[in-house]
């Protein structure tokens, strides 16, 4: 295979695993978007969902969750097969494995802590000037299972963004095409961005920032190209957003203005 083929070939696989994925929910926010601003409903009098309910009876509920997290995994796991052909280790390839567990910890604490009080006044001020919708982070009724499932969903989250929109773009993008990493970071954070989008003009423009800080970080001599301290740091403000909010009484909420 010429080299030429081989570029070709990789980029093709590229937009296959974006289709199946990220890229697919950045098309649908556009959309989404686009049928908000012209719904005739000001963006901020309008509200988007997070892990809905899918019906009434609490087990099949807990079902279709289970379904929705294990299948969303489902590109992550495709990725890293590509990643690791020609007989090399995918996980340690991007930093998904046990080889610095405390190291890791500490630098996903501490990037959850640099993105979590920007993103929240990010928020306050899309809020503010009307750009953001309304998020409401869960909409599961109160049942044994719920906290447990916020919890995997915010895992889920957090594995399927960083692993394909940062370590797998790296992979596939610095190393196999040869991108600058200005290139890199650039594409990387304005998809993490576009798929968000559906919240409204705010939430695009801090998980643009959110995607710098990450992708700079992967790329550092720091960051290593270890994956794991962005699933961390991605699940820890996931988790604050999903159980907080679940576990926050409503009258609390409405006395803070959250729906």
């Amino acid at each position: 295979m010429t080299d030429v083929e081989s570029r070709r070939r990789i980029g093709a696989e590229i937009w296959i695993v974006l289709g199946l994925s990220l890229g697919k929910a950045a098309v649908y926010a556009v959309v989404n978007i686009a049928a908000r601003l012209t719904a005739g409903t000001p963006l901020a009098q309008q509200t988007a969902t997070l892990n809905a309910s899918r019906t009434e009876r609490p087990w099949l509920d807990l079902t279709y969750q289970l379904l929705g997290i294990g299948f969303a995994l489902v590109p992550v796991a495709l990725a890293l097969y590509l990643l690791s052909s020609h007989g090399r280790d995918a996980l340690a390839r991007i930093g998904l494995d046990r080889a610095r567990p405390a190291r890791d910890l500490a630098w996903g604490f501490g990037l959850a802590a640099v993105i979590g009080i920007p993103g929240l006044a990010f928020y306050a001020l899309g809020r503010a000037l009307g750009i953001t919708v309304e998020v409401r982070a869960s909409a599961l009724d109160d049942h044994w299972w719920t906290v447990p499932v916020l919890l995997l969903a915010a895992l889920q989250n957090g594995v399927l963004e960083e692993v394909i929109a940062v370590a797998y773009l790296a992979e596939r993008g610095c190393r196999d095409l040869g991108w600058s990493r200005v290139r890199f970071i650039v594409t990387s954070s304005l998809l993490r961005g576009s798929y968000h989008l559906y919240q409204g003009p705010g939430p695009f423009l801090g998980n643009v920032v959110m995607g710098v800080v990450f992708s700079w970080f992967y790329t550092s001599r720091r960051g290593r190209s270890r994956v794991v301290p962005l699933v961390v740091a991605h699940t820890l403000l996931d988790v604050v957003a999903f159980v907080g909010y679940a576990l926050v009484p409503a009258e609390w909420r409405a006395a803070l203005g959250i729906v």
